[in-house]
């Protein structure tokens, strides 16, 4: 089936992670659903670049962390937080593409 990841998910959410890289966290509201997304692969570090217009080096990593049914992403800041040109310097406004992303899990 597929599913928009903010149907699925309890919470999306981005922030800085230092002033060179920003965070994305996506918890799900239950293990049945945390276990579907991870089975599937349908958030990896290709889906990610793909999503932020990067290429995939600059995502540092995609960590799958099953206690809290939560997966973490890391990427390097297309401009340093604060920089000229920079319009979101807590980064607390970039997880907006993980929220229409389509993704595909079994029934």
């Amino acid at each position: 089936m597929k599913v928009k990841l903010r149907d699925i998910a309890a919470v999306i959410r981005s922030k800085n992670s230092g002033p060179y890289e920003l965070t994305f966290d996506i918890l799900f509201k239950d293990a049945d659903l945390y276990e579907k997304v991870c089975r599937a692969n349908c958030i990896s570090a290709d889906v990610i670049a793909g999503l932020y217009h990067i290429s995939p080096d600059q995502v540092i990593n995609v960590v799958h962390f099953t206690p809290a049914h939560a997966i973490k992403s890391t990427i390097i800041r297309p401009i340093a937080s604060g920089d000229p040109g920079e319009t979101d310097v807590y980064g607390a406004q970039q997880h907006a593409p993980l929220m229409e992303l389509v993704v595909e899990i079994e029934d």
